[in-house]
């Protein structure tokens, strides 16, 4: 054999061992309220399955998120529990502001460790959470910045109940944070979202917020302006009834009419 020839074989057999990496190399980065955990971690399963795409997820505080964004961080789609931080985003310049949807709808509920003794609490104006959480701490997400800590005092703000609570709030993270308090029995009391105490068996939902008591829980999705080409694929399988499926067995409302 020539030397060209075996030059030849050489670089076709290079050619072949580097093209199933380029192949595999496809992976979208996603950063996601921490809330989406459970759902997204199926979602993405079933798109890997389908597609052969993967993916590298962060689970964070959508504030969080969106920071990081903003500095730079590298993210193809950015999921985020509050208009407000996704509103942040586009002000920033990092977000591609026609991909956007508002996607999901949730609910935010009174959570209590499992064996505690509060139940079926009627959570109205006036109640007392105060009274309530007695002795013990009351858990939620910082009510400065995360989502769920926002709509809380909203709530309990609207409900008369947010002065004489204040004092006895732990202000965490993340939803999912104030949720593992409440479930370590750190915490007597937690307000979560409803998706969340439905996967942590740690915990019982003990009351549910009236719907006008705090602006709409409205998760939007959309893609960031450095997003990777095959990005616009995966927001329209978000978009799809496969996700709607996956998203409303969690106890997420889906907001939108989904495509086939």
């Amino acid at each position: 054999m020539s030397r060209l020839s075996v030059l030849f074989s050489a670089f076709v057999v290079l050619l072949a061992a580097f093209a199933p990496a380029a192949a595999e190399d496809k992976t979208i980065t996603v950063f996601a309220a921490a809330s989406m955990k459970n759902a997204l971690d199926e979602i993405d399963a079933a798109y890997t399955a389908k597609t052969g795409v993967k993916f590298s997820v962060s689970y964070a505080a959508s504030s969080v998120l969106a920071k990081q964004i903003e500095q730079g961080a590298p993210a193809d789609v950015f999921v985020s529990a509050d208009t407000d931080w996704m509103d942040y985003a586009i002000s920033r310049k990092t977000i591609n502001e026609p991909s956007r949807v508002n996607l999901l709808g949730n609910n935010i509920v009174l959570i209590a460790p499992k064996d505690s003794a509060i139940d079926n609490v009627a959570i109205a104006q006036g109640f007392d959470l105060a009274k309530l959480a007695g002795d013990g701490r009351i858990a939620t997400g910082d009510v400065k910045s995360v989502p769920v800590g926002k709509y809380a005092k909203a709530a309990l703000e609207k409900l008369g109940a947010w002065q004489a609570a204040e004092p006895k709030f732990a202000m965490a993270e993340s939803v999912r944070a104030a949720l593992t308090l409440v479930a370590r029995g750190e915490a007597n009391l937690g307000i979560v979202y409803s998706t969340d105490a439905k996967v942590e068996p740690g915990v019982k939902i003990v009351g549910t917020f009236p719907a006008d008591s705090h602006p709409a829980i409205i998760y939007p999705v959309a893609a960031t302006t450095t997003a990777k080409g095959e990005t616009s694929d995966y927001l329209a399988f978000l978009r799809s009834t496969a996700a709607k499926t996956i998203l409303e067995k969690y106890g997420f409302k889906f907001l939108i009419s989904p495509t086939t």
